[in-house]
């Protein structure tokens, strides 16, 4: 039962990684090594004896197992066990288990406890288990904090010299939080000490200075890292001007980091040279794995599972490096010769070549960073990883990232909802998709742009426009509202920069904008600024610079850029278009005005994101996953139990072949029905004739059918009549981004053909459910449109709060489509559900923690 068939890695408390997996039979001598390595106390608090040797007997009890109702994992650390933790069913078919636990006492204080506790508590909870008992001696606070500090409502008594803990294992609020912060600070250490390294080793740079080993290495050396650089080379005494070594542990020194440009071939010696010397991770700017076909993602794979198995994480391989401008650090294991000035911006870049782009024009427009990460082939650190760091990085306020796919998009929403509630987050990300995998199309522009705003994501679209955002983000505070005032020398820039303000969304001031003339010189220009930021109803004010005509002006008064100061005091943002001028530190300045107000809206749109509450996940009555996942058994799969499992009710249906048949279902139904045909494409196609209403009787009923029949087949469904309504179209999909997504729009073709629907992800608190409703542009009908009754808003949200709340616990549901969903003043029906199931979606963001 377990869900753990094969070795995982996992993240430790330190940083470091370790491997977990179900213990097997030939784990033997690996468990009598590990239990001889305990000390005395370890034993002690373990077994409450001395336990000096494993008794054969109990031996082979510890290691075999049947996964279900007896369950063992093991942790490694490279090949050797250093820790185990069991639970064990009190009785056929108990619904408890008493669990337990042991590390060895090297490893002791890294969190391997609470990882083991996470996936015997998930294992045991797919076995039918809901409580785990134990029995800790008291003078055994390490594993009593385990248990207390995990989330769980733990109950104790203290009887015969022992503390007796019971508590039930179905995951919490409480619990989730507890894990997901234990998941931050270790995915961020990780990071950390990869970006402040004690000692570097090279591998791959060669003696004669040519080729990307000997580059990193000069960039290296150059930009000042203050730690030992430790060239690895076989025979070569110097590298550089540096000592060289054969192997990095010959040098003495305290290496954190690898940087490895060697062929993939070598790379498993560089993996094990590494480690000996104690290397916390690896930077690999080597090409030739897994962007190369399949020898090379074979070899990918395997230099990531000899990282791991030595506590290691790995940047890339085919990665540009990583950069750290913190003058204590001052690390340049990049390809890129020169650096941004240091500053207070994080950027990822999940492409080398990208990642080059970005460096030369974040130093061109002076942006500073705190530090930079190429990811190359993502094959361990991803952007997620980089964003756990940047979250807590004193030296970082603003996140920049370049994004080709998703590792684990579920995660990466999730990360991004709640860090842009601090920090900014900025995304090159394409909007292209893939086919849907429901019956409905793709997501379009529109509504991934809306998923990446459902996150706090300030989304772009290339890399001009990721600096645009950087830039301001980084030097201006945050707009309080969308009202701009635009200020400027030339009629036709202010007349530019107001229409760009409506063609964003953003809101042109009363009285603006404000042309102060060609002639106007400094003086008019700090005037008119000064009115504009002290303007109560100006929220973020837009500056444009004209050059003014020969002999109009003097030079003095023609120098525009001395009267921003005055407007930077104010703590209004401002953005500026310079066609003439130096522009002043501190200032985001764009070639044109289209790019600056651009930037200025995605801010503006950000900083509302900020404002607006998020909502909260509500308790929904009459939910019951337990029986929504019974409802979908591998034998027979029930879509209407599905869905009464989560509080959904459908309007009963009977199918019929014949106008016998139709009329034998009415009659159980109850009069009046409406017939449909059956074809899902057909079946609310009521301008088509393929739906009749209001059959009262067996006469019309057969009179419909022989109409219908010879144009849209003989299947038909039979449907009682149910007050009239607004239809309304509920659909649940799949995004390569986001996950799970669901989507609301108002029914009929026309909205159909314009893509007329809103998109959130899953999971769904009630601010966004009724977003969802309000969004379509054709949601003025749902409000008493030209005089109409308003429908049940609230339960059309309830509706959609439901459906969220299926997408987020039973991922066996690839898509649902309710259509049409008829909303009324009094209420809701859901006139016809349609379910596909298929191998449960990939849910990396659920379950125990694992890299």
């Amino acid at each position: 039962m377990t869900t753990v068939d094969q070795p995982v890695d996992v993240l430790l408390s330190d940083g470091s990684t370790g491997q977990l997996r179900p213990i097997r039979p030939e784990d033997g001598p690996a468990i009598v090594a590990m239990h001889s390595r305990f000390s005395e106390r370890t034993r002690y608090l373990r077994y409450f004896s001395p336990y000096p040797r494993i008794p054969n007997r109990d031996l082979q009890r510890f290691v075999n197992v049947d996964h279900r109702d007896r369950e063992a994992f093991v942790v490694l650390a490279g090949d050797r066990i250093v820790a185990v933790g069991r639970y064990e069913r009190l009785g056929p078919e108990a619904p408890e288990a008493e669990v337990a636990f042991v590390v060895e006492d090297a490893y002791q204080g890294r969190g391997i406890g609470s990882v083991l506790l996470e996936h015997l508590a998930d294992a045991a909870r797919r076995a039918g288990i809901v409580h785990f008992v134990a029995e800790v001696l008291p003078a055994n606070g390490a594993m009593l904090r385990v248990f207390s500090d995990f989330g769980y409502q733990v109950q104790r008594q203290f009887a015969d010299g022992v503390v007796h803990l019971s508590f039930p294992i179905a995951p919490t609020e409480s619990t989730l939080e507890v894990q997901r912060g234990r998941e931050h600070r270790t995915e961020a250490r990780s990071i950390a000490r990869l970006l402040a390294p004690r000692g570097i080793a090279v591998y791959g740079a060669s003696a004669t200075g040519q080729g990307v080993g000997a580059a990193v290495l000069g960039h290296l050396r150059d930009g000042g890292y203050p730690g030992a650089i430790v060239p690895v080379h076989p025979s070569a005494a110097t590298v550089a001007g540096l000592p060289a070594y054969p192997s990095a542990a010959d040098a003495g020194l305290e290496i954190d980091l690898a940087v490895v440009a060697v062929a993939p071939d070598a790379a498993a010696l560089v993996v094990a040279d590494a480690a000996a010397a104690g290397a916390h991770g690896l930077v690999v700017i080597s090409a030739g794995f897994a962007e190369a076909g399949g020898e090379g993602a074979a070899a990918q794979r395997a230099l990531v599972r000899a990282a791991h198995a030595a506590g290691m994480r790995v940047v890339g391989p085919n990665c540009l490096g990583v950069a750290n401008t913190d003058e204590k650090v001052r690390l340049n294991a990049t390809l890129a010769p020169v650096l941004p000035a240091p500053g207070r911006v994080g950027l990822f870049s999940q492409s080398g070549v990208f990642g080059v782009a970005l460096l030369a024009e974040a130093q061109r427009r002076g942006l500073g960073l705190s530090s930079f990460v190429s990811a190359g082939n993502r094959a361990d650190v991803s952007g997620n990883d980089l964003l756990q760091y940047w979250q807590d990085d004193p030296g970082t306020d603003v996140i920049l990232l370049y994004l080709e796919t998703f590792g684990n998009p579920r995660k990466f929403a999730r990360l991004a909802r709640r860090i842009g509630r601090d920090k900014p987050v900025v995304a090159l990300a394409s909007l292209a998709r893939p086919a849907g995998l429901g019956a409905g199309p793709a997501l379009d522009a529109a509504a991934v742009s809306a998923l990446f705003a459902q996150s706090g994501v300030i989304r772009v679209d290339t890399v001009a426009e990721l600096l645009d955002v950087g830039l301001l983000l980084a030097r201006q505070p945050l707009p309080v509202g969308p009202r701009v005032g635009v200020v400027g020398n030339s009629s036709a820039l202010t007349g530019l920069a107001a229409t760009a303000c409506a063609a964003q969304g953003l809101t042109v001031a009363d009285g603006y904008p404000r042309d102060v003339g060609p002639r106007a010189g400094t003086a008019e220009f700090s005037t008119a600024l000064a009115e504009a930021t002290a303007d109560p109803g100006v929220d973020a004010l837009v500056a444009v610079f004209a050059p003014p005509l020969p002999g109009q002006v003097t030079m003095e008064e023609a120098d525009f850029t001395a009267a921003l100061p005055t407007a930077l005091a104010a703590g209004k943002p401002t953005v500026a278009t310079f066609l003439a001028g130096r522009v002043p530190a501190g200032v985001p300045a764009y070639p044109s005005v289209e790019e600056a107000v651009r930037a200025l809206a995605r801010v503006t749109t950000y900083a509302a994101w900020l404002r607006r509450d998020p909502g909260t996940l509500p308790d929904l009555p009459r939910v019951d996953p337990v029986a929504g996942q019974a409802a979908l058994r591998a034998d027979a799969t029930d879509p209407a139990g599905l869905l009464a499992a989560y509080g959904i009710d459908v309007v009963g249906s009977a199918p019929a072949a014949t106008a016998d048949e139709a009329v034998a279902a009415a009659d159980r139904l109850g009069w009046p029905v409406a017939l449909k045909a059956a074809a899902a494409g057909l079946r609310h196609r009521l301008d088509l004739g393929a739906v009749r209403l209001d059959l009262a009787d067996p006469v019309a009923l057969r009179r419909a059918y022989a109409e219908m029949a010879p144009v849209f087949g003989p299947e038909v469904l039979v449907q009682p009549m149910v007050p009239p309504g607004v239809a309304c179209v509920v659909e649940l999909m799949e995004d390569p981004a986001f996950g799970p997504v669901v989507g609301f729009g108002l029914g009929g073709v026309a909205t159909e053909l314009l893509g007329d629907r809103a998109w959130r992800a899953v999971p769904l608190t009630d601010r966004d459910a009724a977003e969802l409703v309000d969004e379509p542009r054709a949601a003025p009908l749902l409000r008493g449109h030209r005089g109409a009754a308003p429908v049940d808003r609230a339960a059309l949200v309830d509706l959609l709060l439901r459906v969220g709340r299926l997408a987020d616990e039973q991922p066996r549901v690839r898509s649902l489509t309710l259509n049409p969903v008829l909303a009324r003043p009094d209420g809701i029906s859901v006139l016809h559900a349609g379910v596909r199931i298929g191998s449960a979606g990939a849910r990396p963001d659920t379950g125990p923690r694992r890299l």
